[in-house]
């Protein structure tokens, strides 16, 4: 994947080519071309191929990007025609720097260091798609598309940061704005860091703008969106590049694989199976593909596939990362880039714009026992509830008591009731010397105050501007940027294209969850699109049956079992508990207790990986 890399300030570093060049090495890794400009006290390098990166220097100031950033406003759009669009956005640099952002669209990393104003800009995008880390000591600024570059500075120690390896095992990922290692920061979706007379400022440029009215009617909305969605499809297509599509059989990757064949002519679909029962999918990416008519490529992930990618998935993450479907994901890329694919369209971001998660639905009925009468619910409905004796033996009194118990937790608390550490206990999972150095509650109060800053009113915004930030920048897009880099293919989110975030946040919540029916408007857009099968079907994806196959599977449970055995040698994680999750707790329950053996291998695998540990 394309990336880039730099300082800014500082003593002026004697071996400055040699610096960069090694900053930029990591992220050379798989391939592509790297472009520099050095100088002893500001220095930026960007790394890419086929045309999705940019380095240029004028008056004194160079500018980088990864990604395709395009010109939003059109007064930049018709100076970008005359020049081109990187000396357009130094001379907007120069005139007004708080507006270089806003002016621009697409998924990008962008810097700029400008030597003769003796400041600096760094910025990703709306949905940090292309994500940007940063340190700062003194008044030197280091910075690059990944943690590893920044640790090629001599000005830069990397040393883990106990905090980030316990919010690690709470969210299954290193949280944003914080970095697995100390002192690092990486922008939030949306952000821009600004360097001026040596002092930096974080701001937002960008947040969903919700409009909750209804004023526009439905059948426009549907017309707004068919023209929407082939506009952001069209844009991923570029002559000379074969584009293909994730295809989970799934809503949002059956539309896109739908549009690309009717844009392109024909499309390229790639699937994963996996002989497990519950987790095989692959019969509905045929149907889609079958109604479509695309060339459909299938791949059945085995254990042996998933023990040998272990070390590769783990090395492609420069941060603890523990979304196990990485592994579907690479394999999907794979064979598509075995097939000559250049470029696959991933699904990412449909149910976060427009209502697909089962959760909605289920906070939305939590919500209703808020809407009773206070009286109600403490002098009649709680009591009885509570109070009756042996009531938990009575399962419909236990349903009752546990939704009364979920509805009375506030949001976004009640989100993570289920979370896996919560359910075992702190306590019980880490070392008693490590639990001392971090703070406990950070994960549950920077949730509230993400949730919090929501401009939305509905549950269902607010809960889709969290999931904006927790599930797609911080877990999903690193997934399959990652998956699809290891594979040597490049990846693209039509849903996330500015223009379609727009047209979502402008739909009024209704029509995103109506009753208990998720994304209603957009199944009701594409009724006579997809197939009625793919509209009816229940949300899955790409899961891997790991914990299935730590029970059958030798290989795999010797290697957990060694992994999970060199963590708790760190001080990290207690034995004790390790021993209870490979006895009782896999017999009890293998696919739920298998996710805490997954998140716990590849941290220590992230350890093993890192030249900092």
């Amino acid at each position: 994947m394309p990336g880039l890399c730099g300082w800014f300030g500082g003593d002026p570093v004697a071996a400055y080519g040699p610096v960069l060049d090694a900053m930029a090495r990591p992220l050379a890794r798989f391939g592509g071309s790297i472009r520099a400009n050095a100088a002893p006290a500001a220095a930026l390098a960007a790394v890419g191929r086929d045309g999705g990166f940019t380095l240029h220097s004028c008056a004194g100031a160079s500018i980088g990007w990864c990604g395709r950033p395009r010109a939003a406003e059109p007064a930049l759009a018709r100076r970008a025609e005359e020049i081109g669009l990187a000396r357009a956005l130094i001379e907007l640099w120069r005139r007004a720097p708080d507006s270089v952002c806003t002016a621009l669209a697409g998924h990008f990393g962008l810097a700029i260091v400008d030597e003769r104003s003796a400041s600096a800009l760094l910025a990703t995008d709306r949905c940090a798609a292309h994500p940007l880390w940063w340190w700062m000591g003194g008044d030197i600024l280091v910075f690059g598309s990944s943690c590893d570059a920044l640790g090629g500075h001599p000005a830069v120690t990397l040393q883990f940061d106990p905090q980030a390896v316990y919010d690690y095992v709470h969210w299954h990922v290193v949280p944003g704005p914080h970095a697995a290692y100390r002192n690092v920061q990486r922008l939030l979706p949306g952000c821009a860091l600004m360097l001026r007379a040596g002092c930096t400022e974080v701001r937002r440029y960008w947040e969903p703008a919700f409009d909750e009215s209804d004023h526009v009617p439905l059948a426009e909305l549907e017309a707004q969106f068919a023209v929407q969605l082939r506009r952001c499809v069209g844009r991923s297509l570029q002559p000379g590049r074969r584009v293909g599509a994730f295809l989970s059989g799934g809503t949002d990757s059956s539309t896109l694989a739908g549009v690309l064949c009717e844009l392109s002519g024909g499309a390229d679909t790639y699937s994963i199976g996996f002989e497990a029962e519950g987790y095989d999918e692959m019969a509905y990416a045929r149907i889609a593909a079958r109604h479509f008519g695309t060339r459909h490529h299938e791949y059945y992930v085995t254990p042996d596939d998933v023990l040998a990618a272990i070390p590769r998935i783990a090395a492609v993450f420069d941060q603890p990362f523990g979304n196990a479907s990485a592994v579907a994901a690479y394999h999907c890329a794979r064979i598509a880039r075995e097939d000559g694919i250049d470029m696959l369209l991933g699904g990412d971001g449909g149910d976060e714009l427009f209502g697909g998660n089962e959760r909605y639905a289920r906070q939305r009925v939590f919500e209703w026992y808020g809407y009773l009468p206070s009286a109600l619910r403490r002098s009649i409905l709680e009591p009885l509830v509570f109070g009756l004796p042996g009531g938990e033996a009575v399962p419909p009194l236990r349903k009752a008591r546990s939704y009364i118990d979920q509805a009375r937790t506030p949001m976004p608390a009640r989100l993570e009731r289920h979370n896996l550490l919560s359910h075992y206990g702190a306590q019980a999972v880490f070392a008693a010397d490590f639990l001392q150095s971090v703070d406990r509650q950070r994960p549950l109060s920077e949730l509230s105050e993400c949730y919090a800053r929501c401009g939305a009113t509905s549950l269902i915004n607010k809960m889709l501007a969290l999931d904006m930030k927790i599930t797609l920048a911080d877990s999903d897009l690193p997934k399959v940027s990652g998956a699809c880099e290891l594979a040597g293919v490049q990846v693209a989110y039509p849903f996330l294209d500015d223009e379609m975030l727009a047209f979502a946040a402008g739909l009024a919540p209704h029509l995103k969850l109506k009753g208990g029916r998720l994304r209603w408007f957009f199944k009701h857009a594409l009724r006579d699109f997809l197939p009625p099968q793919i509209l009816r079907k229940s949300k899955h994806g790409f899961g891997v049956p790991f914990g299935h196959w730590l029970q059958t599977h030798r290989g795999l449970r010797e290697f957990a079992g060694d992994s999970l055995s060199s963590l708790c040698g760190r001080g990290v994680i207690r034995s004790a508990f390790v021993d209870d999750l490979f006895t009782l707790r896999m017999r009890e329950h293998a696919a739920y207790h298998g996710t805490m053996v997954w998140v716990l291998m590849m941290l220590e695998q992230w350890f093993r990986r890192s030249p900092r540990e």
